[in-house]
């Protein structure tokens, strides 16, 4: 799809929700990696920036202990690097019954002093709503379990009535 819209020349900011620099772990944490592999994105998004010369936006959230490391930043550094593209950092917000944590908030700008360091303009996005439980998954979470405690109910209650 990336190909086919660079070939319309539009006047747009593509963004790609990228999350990791490596098959191995862009497998892990999003399964389209299976299908459009980090080499056949990159691929798309390089010809989108020679066909059109319009800057690509990467989302890359921002998860402890997996895509977070030095060499993550570099290995993303190498494959951006050349197209004027930007990177939005996003911390992850902490969701009840998650594998997955956010990244501290002085490692994000190490990440992102390290991008800037080698040549990625890297913005950290500031996190809304976590406060109180209505930031980016944790409504998702909590209607997750609304859901799963009125199927427990209703499940009791049939039970009950047998």
């Amino acid at each position: 799809k990336i190909r086919l819209l660079a070939e319309k020349k539009l006047q747009l900011t593509l963004s790609v929700s990228l999350h990791a620099p490596s098959d191995e772990i862009r497998n892990t944490i999003m399964p389209v990696n299976r299908a459009y592999d980090v080499e056949t994105l990159f691929a798309a998004c390089h010809r989108y920036f020679q066909k059109t010369g319009r800057r690509i936006s990467f989302e890359y959230s921002m998860v402890n202990g997996v895509n977070d490391s030095p060499q993550m930043a570099k290995k993303l550094a190498d494959l951006i690097r050349g197209m004027g593209a930007h990177v939005n950092l996003i911390p992850i917000n902490p969701v009840d019954g998650s594998p997955y944590s956010a990244t501290d908030e002085a490692n994000v700008r190490r990440f992102q002093k390290m991008l800037e360091d080698l040549g990625v303009n890297a913005t950290i996005r500031r996190r809304l709503g976590t406060d109180i439980s209505a930031a980016c998954g944790q409504l998702r979470r909590e209607d997750a379990k609304q859901a799963e405690q009125a199927t427990r109910q209703t499940t009791s209650e049939r039970t009950n009535a047998q």
